[in-house]
Order: C-alpha cells, then structure tokens, then sequence
C-alpha cells in the first residue's frame, strides 16, 4: 500500500491498521473473497483498536479526527474490501450511542465494549430510504416495539455480535433498535445472498415476523424527515474506499515491473491525489448541507479513477488477471461494488450524467 499522508502518518491508530491490512488482511484477500471472511479474521480486526476509531475515550474510544479515520478507511479497503465492509457497519452504531444523552441506559451497557473490540455491530436500516414505502413496519406493543417485514441486505451474519435495526411506523417515525445478531422469535436469516463482488460479507436478508424489542433496546425515535434530512447528504459524498482501492490497484501496477504500466499508475495516481484533495475539503471545509452538486462531481471523478485504475491493473496482469487468485479481477470486482454501494437516486443520477457526458 502507498503511504498514508504525512500529517497522519504517526497516529497509532493509522499503525495498527497498516498492520492489520499488511498481516492479516491482504493475505487472505482472496481466500475471504471466495470463501468468507473468517472469524479470526474478525479477531484480529476486533484486538486492533480500529473498531473504537471515532468512539469517545472516556469509553475506550479513540476520538480519532476525521482524517485520520479516512486514511483507516483507504488502507483497510484496500487490503480486502469485504472484511473492510463488514467492520465499516459497525461505526454507525458506535456514533449513534456516542451522541445519545449522557447515562443513557442503552449506551452505558453498550458503548464501551463497541469502542474496545469486545462486541462487532452490524446494520439493518438502508430500507428506511424507500420511505413512504415501509418494508420493515413497526407499531407500538406493550412495553416494546413490533418489527415486521424484510431488511433486504444484511452484512456480517454470522459474525457480528449484535445489529442495529431500523424500521418506520406508519404515521412516519423512524424506530431504530440494538437487537442480538441471531435468529431468534421473530427474527430469521435467509441464505447468503449470491454476490458478484464480496460475497465473502455473510450478507444476507432477514426475514421480520413479530420481533419485539424492548424500550431499552431502543437507540433512536425521531420523525423520519428529521432523520432523512441528516442522512441524504452523506452519500453524496466520496467514500474514502473508493480511493483505497484505488491506490491498491495502483500498488499493483507499480508492483508488476511493467514501465507501461508504471506510466500508467504515476498518471492515475495524481488524478487520485487530485479528486483526494478536493473531496476532503469538502468534507472538512464545507457544512454538510452545502455545495452538494460539487459533492456529487467529486464522486463521479472518484468513480472514472476507480474505473481507470482496476481496469488498468487487469490489463497490465492480462490473462493472469482472470485467475481467481489474482488480485487484479477481485480489486475489479470490489471497484464495481463500490459504484453501487449506498447509492442514492441523486447519486445514481449524477453519476449517470457524468457517464452521458
């Protein structure tokens, strides 16, 4: 992997995760591709320290600031991106219980052994964005809250120790809940959904038919505008994993010997830095709700490198680069997944535009 920017380039927490991606991760990058990403590969994550990286200290957490998280990001992404993808659920739990009120019964009992490894969260809520559609309906019942219907995609079964599920009533609020991540009364798992790229996630649907989850287990109630309004405009930002993979299928580049393909990667690479440069600004400079047509440019530039780049790397490995063993077509295939990946109808629109131009 390229060496992460000199102002992160000391945090422990940037170490840990060279460690982990240079040890652990792109070892079995391929085998967790094929096959699965393993539970020791999850043992290693958990011991690391990454999953605490945005996690307040008084709970064990880091406070990581925000670059320092993204270069986390990139370099994890880039050394498997379907361990990187499983682990990445788990930071939205953690900063949902970080901002609820001090005392909070579900964060005391929770937060600290999500920010020190003890537990991996998963995630189940990308279906409230079809909203007022309700595939994952919640009334009211006694003391706690009935989930019915589908959550599509699931990521992590099987490994994840507990998911943060999220459904909407039918007068429009949002209803997010921490539930163990197994099957239980109301709660089933369908067999893993057949991928094209990072079937190693363990994802899956879950099937909901009268789970009921207390009060205590509640996270979040608020009306789904509320929450929508705060949730549309993070997709339109660039994921720092499309640059990491990137930058691996440039490192691949510059490993094959090849002075085409050299060339090829030094030009790549400063349009990387390029598109880099201008979505982090947006993203520290900018308020969130601000400049989202530039958001969305900035995307799109992150897409035609990603695009440029594995591409580039199959062509430099030719047939080599069908085998399964190669990282070249699975760098391909993860690029693909990314361009999809928490996509959004602005988003897909915008990129479809830039694709027309």
């Amino acid at each position: 992997m390229s060496e992460p920017s000199a102002d992160h380039r000391d945090h422990p927490l940037v170490a840990a995760a060279r460690r982990l991606a240079a040890d652990t991760l792109a070892p079995a990058a391929e085998r967790a591709d094929r096959e699965g990403v393993d539970p020791a590969t999850i043992a290693a994550v958990k011991a690391s320290g990454v999953l605490g990286a945005t996690g307040p200290v008084a709970y064990g957490g880091a406070a990581a600031p925000a670059p320092v998280v993204r270069e986390i990001v990139e370099i994890l992404a880039g050394a498997c991106c379907a361990t990187f993808f499983v682990q990445a659920q788990h930071h939205t739990p953690v900063a949902l219980l970080a901002a609820a009120p001090e005392g909070a019964p579900l964060r005391e009992q929770l937060l600290r052994p999500l920010c020190d490894g003890t537990l991996l969260a998963g995630i189940a809520f990308s279906h409230l964005r079809a909203f007022p559609k309700l595939p994952v309906r919640v009334t009211r019942e006694h003391s706690g809250w009935r989930f019915d219907g589908r959550v599509p995609w699931y990521t992590g079964w099987g490994l994840n120790d507990v998911l943060l599920l999220g459904g909407a009533t039918a007068d429009g609020e949002v209803v997010f809940a921490v539930a163990e991540a197994r099957e239980q009364p109301g709660l089933r798992a369908t067999e893993p959904l057949e991928l094209a790229a990072l079937s190693g996630t363990r994802t899956v649907g879950l099937e909901l038919d009268g789970l009921v989850l207390p009060d205590g287990a509640v996270a979040l109630r608020q009306p789904y505008e509320d929450w929508a309004t705060a949730d549309r405009p993070k997709n339109t930002n660039v994921n720092p994993a499309v640059l990491g993979v990137t930058r691996a299928a440039l490192d691949l580049l510059d490993a094959s010997g090849d002075e085409a393909a050299a060339r090829t990667a030094h030009v790549l690479r400063e349009r990387l830095a390029d598109v880099r440069k201008d979505a982090y600004a947006l993203l520290d400079e900018v308020p969130a709700q601000e400049r989202i047509p530039d958001r969305l440019a900035a995307k799109t530039r992150a897409y035609d490198v990603l695009r440029a780049a594995t591409t580039a790397a199959v062509v430099a490995g030719g047939g080599r680069a069908m085998d399964l063993a190669s990282p070249a077509q699975r760098l391909a295939r993860e690029g693909m997944f990314l361009l999809v990946q928490g996509q959004t109808a602005d988003v897909r629109d915008a990129h479809l535009a830039a694709l027309r131009s």
